[in-house]
């Protein structure tokens, strides 16, 4: 399965890009699968399970961790934004 992620603010500063198109290995089924399989790299990409609000989305919709991912999907990771 094929995807596009892309890493925004202090996540994309963090891991050194703004994204990347990545084939699965099979199991890798959704959002939360996928940042363990991404922080399995370890080194720079163990951010993506550092911080338990992480956000997600999926072609452009917030999901949580069990959201279903498919072939060709978006998936967007972002920390937690806050204003003042």
């Amino acid at each position: 399965m094929s995807l596009k992620i892309l890493y925004f603010a202090s996540l994309r500063e963090a891991v050194g890009s703004s994204g990347e198109q990545i084939d699965l290995p099979a199991g890798v089924a959704d959002v939360g699968a996928l940042r363990a399989h991404l922080a399995e790299r370890g080194g720079r990409w163990s951010v993506l399970t550092q911080s338990k609000s992480l956000r997600a989305a999926v072609n452009q919709h917030m999901v949580g961790a069990a959201a279903a991912i498919a072939e060709g999907d978006e998936v967007a990771f972002f920390p937690p934004v806050t204003g003042g």
